[in-house]
């Protein structure tokens, strides 16, 4: 029952950092966290412009353009004029022309204008009517022609 056995001393205590943590950085936590994108709901009806750098879904009615840097018009979502954005997601209706770097038409959707764009999607079931015009990206300057070196032998001498 009872042994003789070799007791091990017990470890000492971990010794604790008692410096405090630096405080994070609120503007770069402001930075790196994702924005939530602004909506304009089903129930709203807005007369005029809509501008902005981040991200909108349109939900409701807006009469006016609308410049956005990433445009989502859900399938309630109803746009009477032009559209500029970088990106623009449509399942509803856009009476206007479209100019985006990226265009995707879901099923649902319907646009009635010219799309100028880099990439263009579009899914079965969508409603397109207008021209769609890719970005034309400016040509690079000419490089002017290389001047020839002149060569290291000697031109021969002419004859008299």
């Amino acid at each position: 029952m009872f042994s003789k056995q070799a007791k091990t001393p017990p470890k000492p205590p971990a010794k604790l950092d008692t410096t405090p943590a630096p405080l994070p950085d609120p503007a770069a936590a402001r930075r790196a966290a994702p924005k939530p994108a602004s909506l304009i709901s089903e129930n709203l009806v807005i007369e005029g412009g809509v501008t902005g750098e981040g991200e909108v879904q349109i939900d409701g009615v807006v009469r006016g353009d609308v410049r956005v840097g990433k445009l989502t018009v859900g399938e309630t979502g109803h746009i009477e004029g032009n559209v500029y954005a970088e990106a623009v997601e449509a399942r509803g209706r856009i009476i206007g022309g479209i100019t985006a770097k990226q265009v995707r038409l879901y099923g649902t959707a319907y646009v009635d204008g010219d799309i100028t764009h880099e990439q263009l999607a579009m899914e079965t079931g969508a409603f397109f009517q207008g021209r769609s015009l890719k970005f034309q990206r400016p040509a690079a300057p000419a490089q002017p022609a290389a001047i020839a070196a002149p060569s290291a032998t000697p031109p021969a001498p002419k004859p008299l």
